[in-house]
This record gives C-alpha cells, sequence and structure tokens, in this order.
C-alpha cells in the first residue's frame, strides 16, 4: 500500500462521522465492573466494509440478565420426553385443582335433584355413611397422627367450637323457630324440624370443608365433629327436651357404631397408609379431589330429591328462607364467637374459619332420619331435608371465597 493512500485512509478516520476517535475532552477512565448501560451511537461512514449509517450499536450493561446460562437453554419442543411428562403434570394438576368446582358441583346437583329427582333418589340412606367415611380417608391421606395429637393439646379452642354447637346453634334454632310461627305463621311442626336441625352435632362435611381451606385445621376440626357427635347421644334429646318438650329416645350403640364407621375407622386407614404405604398414597392422592367433589355433591342433592314433595310444598319458600337465615346466622355466630375468645391466637382468622364450619354446618341427614322415626308429622323432615343442601351450598360456597385468604396467610407466615 502506498504511502498517499495510507494518508488518505487516516485522513477518513478523523473525520467528523467517527468522532468518537478525536481526542478533543481528557480521556475518561472505566474501572472494572462499572455499569456501561448508557448506549454508544456510533454513526458509521458510508464505505466502512460492516457499517450500516442508520444503525446504533449499544453495548450492554455487565449486569445484563439476557445473557444465557445453562439452566435457560430452550429444550426442543419437538422432545417426545418432554412433551408426556408436561401432559402428565397437566392432568395431574387438574385433578388437584377439582376441589376448586365444588360449590358448583354441589349447585348443579341441587338444581338436579329439583328438576330431576329420580337421578338422585337411587342414593338412598344406606350410602351415606360410606359416602362421608369416603371423605373422612381422603382427609386421614392428607394428615398424620401428629396433627392429631397436636389437636388435642388445644383444649380452648375446642372447648369454643363445642359452645357454638350445643349453645349458640341451638338458641338460633329456637329463635328462628319462634320467627316461622310468630311472623311466617307456619305449623309448630316445622319450627320442631328447625330446632332438630340446630340441636344435633356437627357435620363431617364440615371437616372436608376445612380441609380445603385450612388444611393444618382439619384434625383439629375432626375431634371437634366427633366430640359433638359422641356426646349428641345426651346432648340432643335433653336440647330438645328443654326447647319444645319432646321427649327423645336416641339409640346409643347406633350412634356410636356410627361414629365409628363414618369417623374414626376411615381417617384410622388413611393415617395407617399414609404412614406405612407412602407410595400407595402418592399414587392415588391425585385422584382423591375429583372423586371427594362427586360424593360432596351427591350427598348434598339426594336428600332434596327424596323429599321433593315437602320442599315443593306450600311452605317451601317460607322454610327455604328460614333455613338459610338459620345457616346464615350459625356461620357468622361462630366467626364472631371464635374472633371474640381466642382473638389473642397467632392462628386466630384459621380458627374463625374453622369453628366457624362447625357452627354453620349440621348433621341434617340425622336430623332428617330422627324426624323420620320419632315424629308423626312428616312436616318436621322438611326443615332437615331443605338444610342439608343449603348448609351444603353455603358451607363449600365459603370454601370457594376463604381458600384464597388461606393460602395468602401461609404464604405471609412462611
Amino acid at each position: 500500500m502506498n504511502s498517499s493512500r495510507v494518508k488518505k485512509l487516516l485522513h477518513n478516520v478523523n473525520c467528523s462521522h467517527l468522532s468518537l476517535f478525536q481526542v478533543r475532552k481528557p480521556p475518561i477512565f472505566l474501572r472494572f465492573g462499572t455499569d456501561i448501560s448508557s448506549p454508544l451511537s456510533i454513526r458509521l461512514h458510508s464505505h466502512f466494509p460492516y457499517g450500516n449509517p442508520k444503525l446504533p450499536l449499544k453495548c450492554a450493561p455487565l449486569n445484563s440478565s439476557d445473557s444465557l446460562e445453562p439452566d435457560s437453554l430452550p429444550i426442543h419442543p419437538s422432545d417426545p420426553t418432554q412433551m408426556v411428562n408436561q401432559n402428565s403434570m397437566s392432568i395431574l394438576k387438574i385433578l388437584k385443582q377439582s376441589n376448586s368446582f365444588l360449590p358448583h358441583a354441589v349447585l348443579a346437583s341441587t338444581l338436579l335433584a329439583l328438576i330431576f329427582p329420580p337421578s338422585l333418589t337411587w342414593f338412598t340412606s344406606r350410602y351415606y355413611a360410606p359416602a362421608l367415611g369416603f371423605l373422612m380417608f381422603a382427609v386421614g391421606v392428607n394428615s398424620s397422627e401428629k396433627d392429631f395429637l397436636e389437636a388435642f393439646n388445644r383444649p380452648a379452642e375446642i372447648a369454643t367450637g363445642y359452645v357454638g354447637q350445643f349453645v349458640v346453634k341451638p338458641l338460633l334454632g329456637y329463635l328462628f323457630c319462634i320467627i316461622s310461627a310468630t311472623v311466617f305463621g307456619l305449623p309448630t311442626a316445622i319450627g320442631a324440624g328447625i330446632v332438630l336441625v340446630a340441636c344435633v352435632s356437627g357435620a363431617q362435611l364440615s371437616n372436608y370443608a376445612t380441609f380445603l381451606t385450612d388444611p393444618q385445621m382439619a384434625p383439629l376440626s375432626i375431634v371437634m365433629t366427633s366430640l359433638s357427635t359422641a356426646s349428641a347421644v345426651f346432648v340432643t334429646p335433653l336440647l330438645l327436651l328443654l326447647l319444645i318438650g319432646k321427649r327423645l329416645p336416641v339409640d346409643v350403640k347406633g350412634m356410636v357404631f356410627s361414629i365409628t364407621q363414618i369417623v374414626v375407622a376411615p381417617i384410622t386407614v388413611g393415617l395407617l397408609l399414609n404412614r406405612f404405604s407412602p407410595h400407595i398414597c402418592n399414587a392415588i392422592r391425585p385422584f382423591l379431589p375429583p372423586l371427594s367433589v362427586l360424593v360432596a355433591a351427591i350427598c348434598a342433592g339426594a336428600p332434596v330429591a327424596i323429599n321433593i314433595e315437602s320442599i315443593y310444598s306450600p311452605f317451601g319458600v317460607a322454610i327455604l328462607f328460614l333455613v338459610v337465615a338459620f345457616h346464615l346466622s350459625s356461620f357468622i355466630a361462630g366467626y364472631i364467637l371464635s374472633g371474640f375468645v381466642l382473638r389473642d391466637s397467632p392462628d386466630v382468622k384459621a380458627l374463625q374459619r374453622t369453628i366457624s364450619f362447625e357452627t354453620g354446618m349440621q348433621s341434617s341427614l340425622l336430623a332428617l332420619a330422627l324426624a323420620n322415626k320419632f315424629f308423626e308429622d312428616p312436616v318436621v323432615g322438611m326443615p332437615p331435608a331443605v338444610s342439608t343442601a343449603i348448609m351444603s351450598l353455603m358451607g363449600f360456597g365459603l370454601v370457594l371465597i376463604w381458600a384464597k385468604g388461606g393460602k395468602n396467610e401461609t404464604k405471609n407466615s412462611t
């Protein structure tokens, strides 16, 4: 290359188009680690071999997150193993999240019972014990014996739930019994049915509702329900005698057998299976939520279908209003009572939800069985029949609302 051409090239480099290389100001020294985040735009000359005069060149910052790391390398979407794993994970996720559809399933079952009763009349009373036992088995599989031992070490919480169950709730039932006669002018048999619902023990569905909302409180809920069910052998007849003057003989052996069949045995089987055969539990656990949703929905809709004639009676609308008001006030009373008594507890919100379920959800199936067995007037069984569907709809509706709050509290505590 001759000297004249070299001089010409040097002259072009020093031109204003590449003023970056001109030293008109003191040089700026950059230390190692300095964040070079400002863009350095270089307008290149048209005859530069690889230059685009309109394309700015930017220096990426040293702390840029756009750099490729080994974990962020893309996986080819056509990998069959990855596609199978993704499909399996999505199916398992759908199965586990099916509990969120429980209120909708209960509502659909109730509407189906009202529109086409024969679809659910086959689910008679003999199926309720194994159905509720299956729900308790699902709770046992997801619990441990340590959870139940810790539940027994909370006497204040158990006592509060018991007071809500057998003091607050019967008083509310008696109040709505008076309202049914004085305000609506309904027969006294309907008021007796409301009191009967208020005086029975807590429902096993309340344990499942607590499990869906606050899983760590499920053992405490089961202890509360078992205690109220066991003592209902003596407390329920006493309350009915005091409130409506009805002597109600109760089969003690039958009640004890019912508790063992519905609560104790299924939970024990689930706990033992979880303890000694965890691989079996891991295999069946994803399928328990959808099956539980189906069972709970049928348990809510079947009593409505079986007692459809009573529900469509002239007193049906008034009974519906009274039962809704009774359960709503029971949910609220249990929530307020536990919030006042247990306000210093670190998990007071979870306890409020648990005791609200215990107070607002009653064993309406037991009340219906007692009404059919010990009361001559069939009208007494109308409030328990309506209560079965209403308490399920309201209880699992609260699950849909409170489950989000429980998850947020768990994240904040961790």
